[in-house]
């Protein structure tokens, strides 16, 4: 499937680094929860083909994927990459032998991470890193000026071009703004969980990208009656809705949602289209009040 325009359009995160809103991540390429190789290798790349295909340019992964899995799919399927392709992965965590998550944010933790992803994915340098801190549906509290720093010297060095934060504070944004520019921040963000309401105004004041993982409820799919009833009157599905309402939320939104099925691929892509009408937000707005 070929196309020129995408739900959303672009987003400039840097001079050098404009994006198609709509994305793609890789998280789902490995095997399940995230470990060990996919069951299909060949479904992974030939999904990746159509990322490509669909005109996505902006793919999110990581080295502790699998681990090492989807950033090896990735350079499997799509090297030498298109000049229009950017890659955004992140460090901070690693994983061990039961499938576990645990940080891995000393300074020589992470001068490797990214070591390993340049190798794995046959770069020079790359386009985005992202500091994880925090757990998955929580950031971690206290200062994160001694890793985010390594990154900083990392990107001094060439290695990588631009620098984003993810599972975060407000505070620990700023705190990373005065080490070095941040390109984007990644946090737990959907129609249903909106503690980071504040953090999207401020950061499209600034003009710097929010990229919401489990746009969908993650681990626990999003169950909503308002929700359903949306998707019902417009004769669409739930996530149609969820992913609409993101884009909708703020032009700084970038979605990336993840599969292992160029069908799914398709539907995503189609969803986010849904154009939703002004007194259907003011419902879906109702879900979650701002905390």
């Amino acid at each position: 499937m070929a196309t020129t325009t995408l739900p959303g359009g672009t987003f400039t995160m840097a001079p050098d680094l404009t994006v198609t809103r709509m994305g793609y991540g890789a998280m789902q390429l490995a095997g399940p929860h995230v470990f060990g190789p996919p069951a299909d290798r060949a479904a992974a790349i030939e999904v990746l083909h159509e990322v490509i295909a669909a005109g996505i340019n902006h793919i999110d992964t990581s080295d502790f994927y699998g681990p090492y899995v989807t950033n090896e799919i990735i350079a499997e399927a799509l090297r030498p990459y298109p000049d229009s392709l950017h890659l955004v992965t992140k460090v901070g965590s690693l994983r061990d032998d039961k499938g576990g998550w645990p940080p891995a944010r000393e300074p020589d933790q992470l001068r490797k991470a990214v070591h390993d992803n340049l190798e794995r994915l046959g770069l020079d340098a790359i386009d985005v890193v992202n500091l994880r801190v925090g757990d998955f549906d929580s950031p971690a509290a206290g200062s994160i000026a001694e890793p985010f720093t390594v990154l900083a010297e990392l990107q001094q060095e060439g290695l990588i071009k631009h620098l984003g934060v993810s599972t975060v504070n407000a505070e620990q944004v700023a705190e990373a703004q005065s080490i070095a520019p941040v390109v984007c921040v990644q946090n737990f963000y959907n129609i249903a969980h909106r503690v980071d309401d504040e953090l999207v105004d401020s950061l499209a004041d600034q003009g710097i990208a929010y990229v919401p993982y489990f746009p969908l409820g993650g681990f626990s799919p999003l169950q909503s009656e308002e929700l359903a009833g949306v998707a019902s009157r417009l004769d669409t599905t739930p996530m149609a809705v969820a992913l609409s309402w993101l884009l909708q939320r703020s032009p700084n939104i970038l979605l990336i949602p993840g599969t292992s099925s160029v069908a799914h691929l398709r539907d995503n892509i189609a969803n986010a289209a849904l154009v939703l009408p002004d007194e259907e937000i003011e419902i879906l707005d109702g879900i979650a009040a701002p905390n």
